[in-house]
């Protein structure tokens, strides 16, 4: 890490993606790249991807966007693929992919695409820089992912050529974490030492928020765990395509979307143009838009019955009134407001009083999000602000990051770490559990979720083999939602990683184990000691 000249933050977003750099001899000077092709001028580029019908990789960014239809052409089998981030995540309904096609495979794809844009920018900036050698990544990931999605975007970003294998010039931090870096630097807020404030990161696919209190010398304590839903503002272009299904059907809207979803996209992206970002909320502002269906000419013909009658007496021209993109908003909406007051309750209960709320993200630049926000917050927070250029908080912020490693001071556990151990079977254990030397494997707990941690903290308990004869031991590491577990397979339990050490032959005293959990800034090192010395390492990912 001490050859690292350059920092690149990566914020790999639902929507949109874009990146930042800095050098080390000048940290204060910041860029946001922004000079995407066909996109020029703006500080991101779509995170969509166009293949051809046999998943070759044509275009990505804002050229893969689906063109207008040409209603005198035959539809084309081209399938642009976009919000395949969100399969990193644990929902139910995951976007649309083309059969054939899997999400790590999209996310390789984008990441190469954006990692040459990325390379030629630092050779064009620093000619002798060695990219491999001198330039530490920063990869922002949303606040609910966990340790498996790490493992597959570090998988995704090698295999895209980002990284060489085994490399430790990648680093994760989250989104709502970059951005509270980035308000706390903002001077023009005066954040005094010893202040709390919050950050709402609203994206295209999630909404992530964070609870930070300013320490002296710019340092970051975390003050509560941290809250994050599927639900930025992709998921009010779904509630537009529900509408749509209600006019349409919403079997010929399956159809289009499985075979020509580029038609569908267009509508989508016309919609989000002319009514979602114009949507301020006010009924001064109020009107009536026209939506023309033959913008997506294949789905005439796919509807079928009366509703095929019905658009035609309309002239398949749909009204979207103010109300109706009220009620498009207001879902998405409320589950943020829920979030907010799920993270202030919190940070009330942990006797934290929020100074200011930070919204940031590209869906925080919505009129309307910001409307009620202030409406439902105003008095319980002196300042709720959106900081100029809030779509790049979060990449400014993770090279800040990149810079100054010792800027996050503690974080907040979003999950309670334990191991297993073999313990004497009492009268509350289920005698199925019960094993032949009298024993049974039962929880140990390690850390608590929600307990406040800070950075390279290290957490020792020790352990002894439960007898005398044992040459091995396997060292399991658990991680559960919960406070705490009774045994290790019982329901929302995970294993999170295991590997076995050797026993030394030596007496009882010295048989015994020293089990060090050390919470780094984006890993877990574990070490296993044994008294006579011998040690065993292992790291893996920080859910953080």
């Amino acid at each position: 890490m001490s050859e690292i000249r350059v920092v690149v933050a990566i914020d790999f977003g639902t929507t949109y993606s874009g990146f930042a750099y800095a050098h080390r001899s000048n940290p204060n000077e910041i860029t946001a790249y922004c000079n995407w092709q066909g996109y020029n001028a703006r500080f991101k580029t779509f995170t969509v991807l166009k293949y051809d019908e046999s998943l070759k990789l044509m275009s990505w960014g804002y050229p893969a966007l689906a063109e207008k239809p040409d209603r005198r052409k035959k539809p084309s089998n081209i399938y642009p693929v976009e919000r395949f981030k969100l399969h990193l995540g644990d929902m139910e309904n995951k976007p649309y992919l083309p059969e054939g096609l899997d999400f790590k495979t999209a996310i390789t794809d984008y990441l190469r695409e954006m990692g040459k844009v990325i390379k030629e920018t630092i050779k064009t900036k620093w000619q002798k820089i060695d990219f491999f050698r001198q330039v530490l990544i920063i990869m922002t990931i949303p606040a609910e992912f966990d340790s498996q999605a790490m493992k597959i975007m570090r998988k995704c970003a090698y295999d895209a050529g980002i990284i060489n294998e085994g490399s430790e010039n990648l680093e994760f931090t989250t989104e709502p974490e970059a951005a509270a870096v980035y308000c706390m630097k903002k001077k023009e807020y005066h954040i005094g030492v010893g202040s709390s404030f919050m950050i709402v990161d609203c994206g295209g696919g999630t909404v992530d928020l964070t609870t930070r209190k300013l320490l002296e010398d710019d340092k970051l304590e975390e003050v509560t765990e941290r809250e994050g839903d599927f639900c930025g503002g992709s998921f009010v272009d779904d509630e537009f395509l529900k509408f749509i299904g209600e006019k349409v059907g919403e079997s010929a809207l399956k159809l289009v979307r499985k075979n020509h979803y580029s038609q569908l996209q267009y509508m989508v992206q016309d919609f989000c143009r002319r009514v979602k970002t114009q949507f301020t909320g006010q009924e001064s502002h109020a009107q009536t838009h026209e939506f023309d269906l033959k913008l997506c000419p294949v789905l005439k013909q796919c509807v079928k019955g009366e509703k095929y009658d019905e658009m035609e007496e309309m002239e398949w021209i749909v009204e979207l009134t103010f109300d109706d993109v009220k009620l498009m908003f207001n879902p998405v909406i409320e589950r943020i407001i829920s979030l907010i007051h799920k993270q202030l309750d919190k940070s009330h209960e942990n006797g934290y009083d929020i100074c200011a709320m930070f919204l940031v993200g590209g869906f925080s630049e919505s009129k309307y999000l910001q409307a009620r926000i202030k409406k439902e917050f105003g008095h319980k927070v002196p300042n709720i602000s959106v900081p100029i250029q809030p779509v790049t908080a979060v990449v400014r912020g993770a090279v800040q990051f990149g810079l100054e490693k010792e800027i996050i001071k503690t974080r907040v556990l979003k999950w309670t770490y334990g191991t297993d151990v073999a313990k004497k079977w009492g009268q509350g254990d289920p005698i199925k559990r019960k094993r032949s030397d009298g024993r049974v494997l039962k929880f140990s707990r390690l850390a608590k979720r929600g307990d406040q941690v800070a950075v390279n903290e290290k957490i020792v308990k020790t352990y002894y083999p439960p007898n005398t004869v044992q040459k091995k031991l396997g060292l399991d590491i658990y991680v559960t939602r919960k406070d705490n577990a009774t045994y290790c397979d019982e329901p929302g339990v995970e294993l999170l990683d295991s590997w076995c050490v050797d026993i030394p032959n030596a007496s009882k005293e010295n048989r015994a184990f020293e089990f060090t959990l050390t919470f780094g800034k984006v890993e877990i090192e574990a070490i296993a000691q044994a008294k006579t010395g011998e040690k065993y390492e292992n790291t893996f990912d920080l859910d953080m």
